[in-house]
Protein backbone atom coordinates (compact mmCIF):
# COMPACT_ATOMS: atom_id res chain seq x y z
CA UNK A 1 0.00 0.00 0.00
CA UNK A 2 1.56 3.53 -0.80
CA UNK A 3 2.46 5.11 2.06
CA UNK A 4 1.53 8.75 0.41
CA UNK A 5 -1.98 7.18 -0.38
CA UNK A 6 -2.99 6.42 3.16
CA UNK A 7 -2.31 9.81 4.91
CA UNK A 8 -4.75 11.45 2.43
CA UNK A 9 -7.32 12.75 3.51
CA UNK A 10 -10.46 10.54 0.67
CA UNK A 11 -11.39 13.14 -1.80
CA UNK A 12 -10.92 11.36 -4.87
CA UNK A 13 -13.11 10.48 -7.66
CA UNK A 14 -15.94 8.00 -6.94
CA UNK A 15 -14.81 4.42 -8.46
CA UNK A 16 -17.58 3.88 -11.69
CA UNK A 17 -18.39 0.36 -10.32
CA UNK A 18 -18.87 0.03 -6.60
CA UNK A 19 -20.40 -3.47 -6.61
CA UNK A 20 -17.33 -5.05 -8.13
CA UNK A 21 -15.13 -3.10 -5.28
CA UNK A 22 -17.56 -4.34 -2.40
CA UNK A 23 -17.13 -8.17 -4.21
CA UNK A 24 -13.80 -7.62 -4.24
CA UNK A 25 -13.35 -5.83 -0.79
CA UNK A 26 -15.33 -8.79 0.47
CA UNK A 27 -13.15 -11.99 -0.80
CA UNK A 28 -10.35 -10.09 0.33
CA UNK A 29 -11.90 -10.11 4.07
CA UNK A 30 -12.21 -14.14 3.51
CA UNK A 31 -8.66 -14.29 2.58
CA UNK A 32 -7.32 -12.38 5.44
CA UNK A 33 -8.25 -15.02 7.51
CA UNK A 34 -5.12 -16.91 7.00
CA UNK A 35 -2.86 -14.41 5.61
CA UNK A 36 -2.36 -11.73 8.51
CA UNK A 37 0.41 -9.96 5.98
CA UNK A 38 -2.69 -8.34 4.27
CA UNK A 39 -4.68 -7.75 7.23
CA UNK A 40 -3.88 -3.63 7.23
CA UNK A 41 -4.91 -3.02 3.88
CA UNK A 42 -7.79 -5.19 3.78
CA UNK A 43 -9.23 -3.22 6.76
CA UNK A 44 -8.40 -0.27 4.65
CA UNK A 45 -10.03 -0.84 1.62
CA UNK A 46 -13.10 -2.43 3.38
CA UNK A 47 -13.35 0.87 5.81
CA UNK A 48 -14.28 2.73 1.89
CA UNK A 49 -16.61 0.18 0.62
CA UNK A 50 -19.56 2.44 0.79
CA UNK A 51 -18.08 5.04 -1.52
CA UNK A 52 -14.86 3.85 -3.52
CA UNK A 53 -12.81 6.47 -4.93
CA UNK A 54 -10.61 5.38 -7.89
CA UNK A 55 -7.41 5.59 -5.89
CA UNK A 56 -9.07 3.28 -3.59
CA UNK A 57 -9.61 0.91 -6.49
CA UNK A 58 -5.86 1.52 -7.29
CA UNK A 59 -5.20 -0.04 -3.77
CA UNK A 60 -7.25 -3.01 -4.41
CA UNK A 61 -5.43 -3.77 -7.49
CA UNK A 62 -2.17 -3.24 -6.00
CA UNK A 63 -2.81 -5.50 -3.39
CA UNK A 64 -4.51 -8.63 -5.86
CA UNK A 65 -1.12 -8.17 -7.73
CA UNK A 66 0.37 -8.68 -4.36
CA UNK A 67 -1.51 -11.80 -3.74
CA UNK A 68 -1.00 -13.19 -7.39
CA UNK A 69 2.49 -13.07 -6.72
CA UNK A 70 3.01 -14.21 -3.18
CA UNK A 71 -0.37 -16.90 -3.37
CA UNK A 72 1.93 -19.69 -2.24
CA UNK A 73 2.93 -18.42 1.00
CA UNK A 74 1.73 -20.04 4.06
CA UNK A 75 1.61 -20.07 7.93
CA UNK A 76 3.52 -23.40 9.04
CA UNK A 77 2.63 -25.25 12.27
CA UNK A 78 6.01 -25.70 13.73
CA UNK A 79 7.41 -28.38 16.18
CA UNK A 80 8.28 -26.55 20.05
CA UNK A 81 7.30 -25.21 23.05
CA UNK A 82 3.80 -24.39 23.30
CA UNK A 83 4.05 -21.26 25.10
CA UNK A 84 1.30 -18.38 24.47
CA UNK A 85 2.66 -14.92 23.80
CA UNK A 86 0.94 -11.46 22.21
CA UNK A 87 2.45 -8.76 20.32
CA UNK A 88 0.44 -5.55 20.49
CA UNK A 89 1.13 -1.89 18.79
CA UNK A 90 -0.94 1.13 17.63
CA UNK A 91 -0.72 3.85 15.02
CA UNK A 92 -1.93 6.91 17.12
CA UNK A 93 -4.77 9.21 14.69
CA UNK A 94 -3.41 7.35 11.52
CA UNK A 95 -6.59 8.36 10.10
CA UNK A 96 -6.81 11.78 8.43
CA UNK A 97 -10.28 11.59 7.86
CA UNK A 98 -11.79 11.32 11.63
CA UNK A 99 -8.37 10.99 13.40
CA UNK A 100 -8.69 7.35 14.72
CA UNK A 101 -5.85 5.54 15.75
CA UNK A 102 -5.08 2.12 13.87
CA UNK A 103 -4.41 -0.94 16.55
CA UNK A 104 -3.21 -4.53 15.56
CA UNK A 105 -2.23 -7.63 17.51
CA UNK A 106 -1.27 -10.57 17.40
CA UNK A 107 -0.49 -14.20 18.78
CA UNK A 108 1.70 -17.08 19.07
CA UNK A 109 1.36 -20.04 19.87
CA UNK A 110 4.94 -21.21 20.18
CA UNK A 111 6.49 -19.82 16.99
CA UNK A 112 3.09 -20.62 14.94
CA UNK A 113 0.82 -17.10 14.62
CA UNK A 114 -3.00 -18.12 15.67
CA UNK A 115 -4.55 -15.36 15.84
CA UNK A 116 -4.29 -11.02 14.70
CA UNK A 117 -6.34 -8.36 14.49
CA UNK A 118 -6.22 -4.91 12.65
CA UNK A 119 -9.10 -2.25 12.98
CA UNK A 120 -9.89 1.10 13.77
CA UNK A 121 -10.50 2.38 17.17
CA UNK A 122 -14.01 3.05 17.94
CA UNK A 123 -12.82 6.29 19.80
CA UNK A 124 -10.73 9.13 19.63
CA UNK A 125 -7.53 8.96 21.41
CA UNK A 126 -6.06 12.20 22.84
CA UNK A 127 -2.64 10.30 23.22
CA UNK A 128 -0.42 7.68 21.65
CA UNK A 129 -0.03 6.24 25.53
CA UNK A 130 -4.34 6.06 25.43
CA UNK A 131 -4.11 4.47 22.20
CA UNK A 132 -1.27 1.76 22.92
CA UNK A 133 -3.21 0.84 25.98
CA UNK A 134 -6.74 0.15 24.40
CA UNK A 135 -4.84 -2.17 22.40
CA UNK A 136 -3.06 -3.49 24.90
CA UNK A 137 -6.71 -3.79 26.04
CA UNK A 138 -8.43 -5.73 23.35
CA UNK A 139 -5.22 -8.08 23.14
CA UNK A 140 -5.62 -9.00 26.68
CA UNK A 141 -9.20 -10.09 26.13
CA UNK A 142 -7.88 -11.96 23.33
CA UNK A 143 -5.16 -14.07 25.26
CA UNK A 144 -7.90 -14.69 28.18
CA UNK A 145 -10.39 -16.38 25.66
CA UNK A 146 -7.17 -18.10 24.01
CA UNK A 147 -5.77 -19.36 27.67
CA UNK A 148 -9.33 -20.97 28.37
CA UNK A 149 -9.57 -22.24 24.79
CA UNK A 150 -6.44 -23.77 25.41
CA UNK A 151 -7.05 -25.33 28.70
CA UNK A 152 -10.03 -27.46 27.17
CA UNK A 153 -7.81 -28.48 24.83
CA UNK A 154 -5.81 -29.86 27.52
CA UNK A 155 -2.60 -27.66 27.02
CA UNK A 156 -2.85 -25.04 29.54
CA UNK A 157 -0.63 -22.39 30.37
CA UNK A 158 0.87 -22.82 33.61
CA UNK A 159 3.27 -19.35 33.07
CA UNK A 160 1.53 -15.74 32.65
CA UNK A 161 1.51 -14.97 28.61
CA UNK A 162 3.67 -12.60 28.19
CA UNK A 163 2.40 -9.68 25.93
CA UNK A 164 4.86 -7.16 23.91
CA UNK A 165 4.77 -3.69 23.54
CA UNK A 166 6.80 -0.77 22.44
CA UNK A 167 5.03 2.34 24.72
CA UNK A 168 7.22 2.84 27.90
CA UNK A 169 4.15 4.69 29.06
CA UNK A 170 1.73 2.19 28.62
CA UNK A 171 3.34 -0.39 30.38
CA UNK A 172 4.20 1.97 32.92
CA UNK A 173 0.20 2.90 33.45
CA UNK A 174 -0.61 -1.00 33.35
CA UNK A 175 1.49 -1.40 36.60
CA UNK A 176 0.50 2.01 38.45
CA UNK A 177 -2.69 1.91 40.25
CA UNK A 178 -2.50 5.98 40.70
CA UNK A 179 -4.53 7.99 38.52
CA UNK A 180 -5.20 11.24 37.32
CA UNK A 181 -7.08 14.19 35.22
CA UNK A 182 -5.60 12.59 32.13
CA UNK A 183 -5.93 8.76 32.93
CA UNK A 184 -9.19 8.72 34.73
CA UNK A 185 -10.81 8.31 30.81
CA UNK A 186 -9.18 5.07 30.47
CA UNK A 187 -9.54 3.93 34.49
CA UNK A 188 -11.84 1.28 33.60
CA UNK A 189 -9.47 -0.58 30.50
CA UNK A 190 -6.70 -0.09 33.71
CA UNK A 191 -8.92 -1.82 36.07
CA UNK A 192 -9.06 -4.79 33.13
CA UNK A 193 -5.45 -5.15 32.46
CA UNK A 194 -4.47 -4.36 36.04
CA UNK A 195 -6.99 -7.59 37.60
CA UNK A 196 -5.36 -9.70 34.67
CA UNK A 197 -2.03 -9.07 35.99
CA UNK A 198 -2.76 -9.56 39.11
CA UNK A 199 -3.97 -13.15 38.43
CA UNK A 200 -0.65 -14.61 36.69
CA UNK A 201 -2.74 -14.38 33.08
CA UNK A 202 -0.84 -11.83 31.55
CA UNK A 203 2.58 -9.90 31.86
CA UNK A 204 3.73 -6.66 29.73
CA UNK A 205 7.06 -6.16 29.09
CA UNK A 206 8.46 -3.70 26.49
CA UNK A 207 9.94 -4.66 23.30
CA UNK A 208 11.65 -1.84 21.11
CA UNK A 209 9.65 -0.42 17.72
CA UNK A 210 12.04 -1.98 15.21
CA UNK A 211 11.25 -5.98 16.57
CA UNK A 212 7.90 -4.83 16.82
CA UNK A 213 6.11 -7.70 14.37
CA UNK A 214 3.05 -6.17 15.34
CA UNK A 215 3.53 -3.09 13.38
CA UNK A 216 2.87 -4.52 10.22
CA UNK A 217 -0.96 -4.87 11.26
CA UNK A 218 -1.15 -0.70 11.90
CA UNK A 219 0.70 1.36 9.15
CA UNK A 220 1.67 0.86 5.08
CA UNK A 221 5.55 0.25 5.21
CA UNK A 222 8.68 0.31 3.13
CA UNK A 223 8.94 -2.66 1.15
CA UNK A 224 12.20 -4.33 3.50
CA UNK A 225 10.75 -3.47 6.67
CA UNK A 226 7.26 -5.43 5.99
CA UNK A 227 9.74 -8.14 4.42
CA UNK A 228 11.35 -7.94 7.74
CA UNK A 229 7.99 -8.36 9.76
CA UNK A 230 6.44 -10.47 7.76
CA UNK A 231 9.36 -13.07 8.27
CA UNK A 232 8.68 -12.56 12.08
CA UNK A 233 5.46 -13.54 11.85
CA UNK A 234 6.49 -16.63 10.60
CA UNK A 235 4.62 -16.26 7.51
CA UNK A 236 6.96 -18.39 4.44
CA UNK A 237 6.35 -19.99 1.37
CA UNK A 238 6.38 -24.06 1.61
CA UNK A 239 9.92 -25.88 2.53
CA UNK A 240 11.35 -27.51 -0.80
Amino acid sequence: MSLKQSTAIHTQASFSDPKLYRKLAGSLQYLSITRPDIAFTTNYICQHMHDPSVADFQTLKRLLRYIQGTVALGIPIDRGDLQLRAFADADWAADHTDRRSITGFCTFLGSTIISWSAKKQVTVAKSSTEAEYRDISSVTSEVIWLRRLLAELHIPQTEPTTLYCDNTSAIALANNPVFHARTKHIELDYHFISDHIKADAIKILHMSSAEQPADILTKPLPKDRFLFLRSKLNIRYPDV
